[in-house]
């Protein structure tokens, strides 16, 4: 990888660009859509909830002031289409509120025919539609329209009644729409979700664990206001999906402030701005009992406070996130950046009114959008923090092992050390003597070396070892290790090898040592060596080994130098007494 470059540069960009163009398109409200508002487009009448719905034609509507008292009654609502610049020959009323026991919708003709659709708590029928919205389809007649009637028992708030008169094929495109946009953003929380729990599974990091519980929230509160559920479940339609939706929508602000604070080293921040922020966002899922059990004219205004609570929540994070961040921390940075956009979207939604627009979700699709965006960005971050922790990981790990790679081998020849070279035959010794085949160690000392300092130099010396070592080298394989094991003395271990074949690989081990040329160093001399060899069959520990072979080479050096003298143990170590043959240079 280059270094400074950025790989989650480009995804960021690719969501930047698909949230934009997502914002866009919701954003496109069609013209021919009228939004209805009581005291404006909508008149209203009250009832008892047992009066019939026949009971339309003697109602006595009022189109000034608001009404009030009808959570416990029926409130009936009336609009003419006449009026409205739509046209009437092909249309749809989209509502958008599901606090409520029962919705009756009549449609009314010329010709004096109103035809009746109506939806109830658990049983929406073929009405719902993603978004949170029911759709009624006025009848296809050659009649004109000429008033549309919306008949509500027990609702809960008019303030957050939203209503609009759409052409059908209007709606349609805009159901579609809102469903793909859902269905994507609930994919993403859903693998969002999934990727930061096996995150914090695999690195045991807390605030992953949060971050993908708060993922699981939003991913239940998106698929329950949006009513995506109700194709599994149809019989939670109404007021207990929007009671469950409103808990969650405040269970997942107070799991995101725990996910934010937790995942920054405390002694960062001040502790009264920690537990501040902590009891904010706590309270915030406390208060999503009683909101979600409130079934009166004022949830409208509970909604305005609780709106409040969690603009004075999100600026205590952010600030806590502010500081953390300039006191160096990368976790508080991350989940800053991952932030600001949420944040900005519930500020301007508390500002300005969007519930008309984005064909028919309104805030509800900003927010959901927006966290979708937090989500992607927080696993992002992680990815790529944990990934540099990787790369830090990986390098200590491989300095360690190099390091403890040269503290297996000799710094001068470049070959096995004595600790190096113990730990590698020990393993192959080990399954030598499990097989019950013989093992050979060759200890190979170089002749009167401390004549080749004393005259030439240690330097030359060294030169000398370096070029034995180098033909030593030669001999190493998958049977055979080699090593320095101090000083001027080098060892050779095999296994399988054994009688005649061993004496002739110990001769010519000796002859090629004899037939290095040390012309530059030391001139025209020649370098021998003493070979001792021990020969144990089975295999014995590498001390026995070493013992037996130590014997061998004083033997050697004993009988003249320049010379191989082999020791064999063919009942193993203990067994009897080994038998010596020594074979001369010629």
């Amino acid at each position: 990888m280059i270094a400074g470059a950025n790989p989650l540069k480009g995804l960021f960009g690719r969501l930047a660009l698909g949230f934009a163009w997502c914002l866009l398109m919701l954003s496109a409200a069609p013209a021919k859509a009228e939004t209805l508002h009581v005291d404006r487009e909508l008149c209203y009448a009250q009832s008892g909830i047992d009066v019939a719905d026949d009971a339309l034609t003697s109602l006595r509507f009022s189109c000034n002031g608001a009404p009030a008292g009808y959570h416990r009654a029926s409130l009936w609502l009336r609009t003419d289409p006449e009026h409205l610049p739509i046209s009437r020959s092909d249309l749809a009323l989209m509502v958008h509120q599901s606090r409520f026991d029962r919705l009756a919708v009549a449609f009314a003709y010329a010709d004096g025919t109103v035809r009746w659709q109506e939806v109830r708590q658990g049983d929406y029928g073929s009405h719902w539609r993603a978004g949170g919205q029911i759709l009624f389809e006025a009848p296809e007649r050659s009649v004109p329209l000429v008033g549309v009637t919306m008949r509500f028992d027990r609702l809960a708030s008019l303030g957050l009644l939203r209503a609009r008169l759409i052409p059908k094929t209007e709606a349609v495109v805009q159901s579609t729409g809102m469903a793909v946009a859902i269905g994507a953003a609930l994919t993403l929380l859903l693998v969002s979700g999934i990727y930061s729990l096996s995150l914090s599974v695999a690195v045991r990091r807390q605030y992953l664990a949060w971050q993908a519980a708060w993922s699981a929230v939003m991913l239940l509160w998106g698929g329950v206001w949006s009513q995506a559920h109700l194709g599994l479940f149809p019989g939670l339609a109404g007021t207990i999906s929007a009671q469950v939706a409103t808990f969650l929508s405040c269970l997942a602000i107070s799991i995101a402030t725990a996910s934010a604070i937790l995942a920054v080293e405390p002694s960062l921040v001040s502790r009264r701005l920690r537990v501040a922020a902590l009891v904010l966002g706590a309270s915030l899922g406390i208060l999503g009992v009683p909101l979600a059990l409130i079934r009166s004219e004022s949830l409208a205004q509970w909604g305005d406070v609780l709106g409040l609570i969690v603009i004075a929540d999100l600026i205590a994070v952010a600030a806590y996130l502010s500081l953390a961040w300039r006191r160096g921390s990368v976790e508080a940075r991350d989940f800053l950046a991952a932030w600001c956009l949420p944040m900005a979207v519930l500020g301007f939604i508390h500002i300005v009114d969007v519930d008309d627009g984005m064909w028919g979700g309104g805030s509800k699709i900003l927010v959901l959008l927006a966290a979708t965006w937090q989500a992607l960005w927080l696993s992002a971050s992680a990815t790529r923090r944990l990934a540099q922790l990787r790369i830090e990981r990986d390098r200590a790990r491989a300095s360690e092992a190099f390091a403890q790679q040269l503290a297996r081998r000799d710094p001068l020849t470049g070959l096995l050390n004595r600790r190096g070279f113990v730990e590698s035959v020990t393993p192959l010794l080990d399954r030598a003597h499990a097989d019950e085949l013989s093992a050979a160690l060759l200890l190979v000392d170089i002749d009167r070396f401390k004549s080749i300092n004393d005259v030439h130099g240690h330097d030359a010396g060294d030169a000398v070892l370096c070029e034995v070592a180098r033909r030593i080298e030669r001999w190493e394989g998958p049977m055979c290790s080699v090593a320095r094991l101090g000083g001027e003395e080098f060892g050779l271990l095999t296994v399988g090898m054994e009688g005649l074949v061993l004496s002739s690989f110990a001769e010519s081990v000796r002859r090629g040592i004899a037939a290095c040329d040390h012309s530059v160093v030391i001139g025209e001399g020649t370098v021998t060596a003493s070979v001792g060899v021990a020969e144990v069959r089975p295999a014995s520990d590498f001390q026995q080994l070493y013992r037996l072979a130590d014997e061998a080479l004083y033997d050697a050096k004993r009988g003249g130098r320049d010379c191989v003298v082999v020791q064999r143990c063919l009942n193993g170590p203990q067994g009897d007494a080994p038998d010596r043959e020594a074979a001369l240079s010629n």
